[in-house]
């Protein structure tokens, strides 16, 4: 029986809560099979980034185009870059292999406040990452950043969706709600751009490590099984969710969310 597999392309969290390691449980528990190319090593936990070294381009290059060559993913989420040159790195080598459902989260800030991402390296994702993108999945702070402009309400929410996919070319766009104070709702932006709400009451919990990664893998790992794109989205949210309802209250700040929550 054949697994469908599905590549990370991102930085590794030494707490275990985001980037790869959460990706790697995201895609595990959704009985997929993962594989991933390691942007950066980062020193943290749940109170903050401590310290981050990245991986030379060309060696993340390497790791894509290997992976491609031997199991060839059926979907690709990409996470933290933190460069103009791992950027191109990456960019170069998905159009190479001509990978498919591409799934953007442009991390910014981890959830503990601390900057992942260099100015420079946010115009090159907008320039080379973004018009690849099958779906790009901003929070609030980073759709701010990618439409220049402030988010309170859904009407600003929308706005920032249609400027990041008509101004950028991106595809569908997911601008999640989660920074509001008020709401959880997320907006989902079509690639014609129909706007689909997704309703979702906030969940009681400090333990928001690693929403981002796990929410844009949990996407890919839909798209990989063969789902629509408004069904895998729909999909992901509702795994997130119950993750964020069963955590395992870890930590001292920003817990990690329980991955395996279905088992």
């Amino acid at each position: 029986m054949s697994i469908p597999a599905v590549l990370s392309i991102a930085g590794s969290d030494s707490s275990g809560g985001a980037g790869i390691q959460a990706d790697i449980k995201t895609i595990t528990a959704h009985q997929l099979f993962a594989e991933t190319a390691i942007t950066a090593l980062t020193d943290q936990n749940t109170t903050g980034v401590y310290g981050v070294v990245e991986t030379e381009p060309a060696f993340v290059s390497a790791q894509i185009e290997t992976v491609f060559d031997d199991i060839r993913p059926d979907a690709v989420k990409i996470g933290m870059v933190g460069s103009p040159d791992v950027v191109d790195a990456i960019a170069d080598s998905l159009t190479k292999v001509k990978a498919r459902n591409i799934v953007l989260d442009p991390v910014m800030v981890a959830t503990s406040g601390s900057v992942l991402m260099a100015d420079a390296a946010v115009d090159e994702l907008t320039s080379r990452l973004l018009p690849l993108a099958d779906i790009v999945t901003p929070n609030i702070p980073e759709a701010e950043v990618l439409a220049q402009v402030d988010i309170s309400n859904d009407s600003t929410m929308a706005y920032a969706a249609r400027t990041i996919q008509e101004k950028m070319g991106a595809g569908w766009v997911l601008v999640k709600g989660g920074h509001l104070f008020d709401s959880a709702d997320d907006l989902l932006l079509t690639e014609h751009g129909r706007e689909v709400w997704l309703r979702q009451k906030r969940i009681d919990t400090p333990n928001t490590h690693g929403t981002g990664c796990t929410l844009s893998s949990a996407i890919a790992c839909g798209l990989a099984q063969g789902y629509e794109m408004q069904a895998s989205v729909a999909k992901a949210k509702a795994y997130l969710v119950g993750a964020l309802e069963h955590d395992p209250q870890m930590g001292k700040s920003n817990g990690p969310l329980n991955h395996m929550w279905e088992y």
